[in-house]
C-alpha cells in the first residue's frame, strides 16, 4: 500500500469526503432518511469531528480522496461507548487491506480517547464490511444503540475495546 495515505481529514477535504461518501452509500442503494447519506455532518465532516473524543481520517492517492472513517461519541449512548462512522472506500480501492489499516487506526484512537466499547451499524448486503468487522471481533448485536438516526441499517455491531 506505499501509494495510498492514510491521515487525518482536513478542511480542504469536505467536497472529496461528502462525494465518496454519496457514492458509495448510492452504489448500495443506501439513500434517503434513515441512512447516514442524510447526517447533515455529511457537507462539514472536518468540523463535524474535531472534538477530543472524535476523529475522522481519510485515504489518498496521489491527491484523490478514495475513503474515510472515523469515530465519535455514541450519540444517545453511554459515554464510554463510541461509535465507528463514515467508513467508506470507493470500489477501486476495496480488497487492499484498507479497511483494515483504517479500521485499526479508529480503534486505537478510540481507544486512546478513553472509550471502553465502540458499535457500528451496517445493512445485511454489505457482506465484505461485515466480514471485516466480525474477523476484528465485533459482535453481533439483536438491536441497535444509542440515538443515531439510521433506523434503516439493518445489523448492529459491538467491540469491547
Amino acid at each position: 500500500m506505499p501509494d495510498f495515505t492514510i491521515r487525518s481529514i482536513r478542511k480542504t477535504d469536505n467536497v472529496a469526503v461528502a462525494e465518496v461518501i454519496r457514492s458509495v452509500m448510492t452504489s448500495f442503494g443506501a439513500v434517503g432518511e434513515g441512512y447516514s447519506i442524510a447526517d447533515p455532518e455529511v457537507d462539514q465532516m472536518y468540523e463535524a469531528y474535531q472534538g477530543s473524543q472524535s476523529a475522522m481520517y481519510v485515504v489518498e492517492k496521489d491527491g484523490k480522496i478514495m475513503g474515510c472513517g472515523g469515530f465519535a461519541p455514541l450519540t444517545g449512548g453511554d459515554p464510554d461507548t463510541c461509535e465507528l462512522r463514515k467508513m467508506y472506500f470507493l470500489s477501486e480501492v476495496r480488497g487492499k487491506g484498507l479497511g483494515r489499516k483504517m479500521l485499526e487506526l479508529s480503534l486505537a484512537g478510540a481507544k486512546e480517547a478513553g472509550f471502553k466499547k465502540c458499535y457500528l451499524e451496517t445493512l445485511q448486503h454489505m457482506k465484505a464490511a461485515r466480514r471485516l468487522y466480525e474477523k476484528a471481533g465485533f459482535l453481533p448485536l439483536t438491536g441497535s444503540m444509542g440515538k443515531t438516526g439510521h433506523g434503516r441499517c439493518d445489523r448492529f455491531y459491538l467491540l469491547k475495546l
